[in-house]
């Protein structure tokens, strides 16, 4: 914490020094004070995986982490995802647009940041690898076979040349 009670948020690159009140959950912050609404909050009891976000590179969920214990770390929303020059999608981004890994949307963002994790951890993973890393993410619209494509998917464009930053 700095001076005057502000807290540093090392967002997708960017510092931001904010006063959130004291029992503001990331996921609140993420959305209400930056703006940064791909943060889904759909049960904010911790059990659905929407609010997922990276915190030092591993999948956190914002609506059970306070801001203030975020402080000082790197998080990555899906907003910091794309190439923030060009605005090309990250690979996963577009294999979930090039094989229809959403359908309402809701659980995208924090599929995407979640496999995100994985692949970083390991470029290589089986279909058993995806759902067990994906596990904790819930998919209303019960769309986990495309989902669990689309990482497949992503995993291959990132072999074969794509960036994975």
């Amino acid at each position: 914490m700095i001076s005057n009670g502000l807290i540093v948020l090392n967002v997708n690159g960017v510092r931001y020094e904010l006063r959130p009140r004291v029992t503001a959950t990331l996921a609140d912050v993420l959305r209400e004070e930056l703006g940064l609404t791909g943060t889904k909050i759909m049960c904010n009891e911790g059990e659905c995986g929407a609010c997922t976000v990276l915190i030092n590179g591993r999948p956190m969920l914002s609506c059970m982490t306070l801001a203030i214990d975020a402080q000082d770390k790197d998080i990555l929303t899906i907003e910091g995802l794309a190439d923030p020059v060009t605005g090309d999608l990250h690979p996963i981004q577009k294999a979930f647009v090039d094989h229809s890994g959403m359908q309402c949307g809701v659980c995208t963002p924090g599929m995407i940041l979640t496999a995100k994790a994985l692949l970083d951890e390991n470029p290589s993973p089986s279909e058993g690898d995806v759902r067990s890393a994906l596990s904790g993410n819930l998919c209303r619209c019960g769309n986990y076979r495309r989902i669990t494509e689309c990482v497949l998917s992503a995993a291959e464009m990132l072999k074969a040349g794509g960036k994975n930053e």
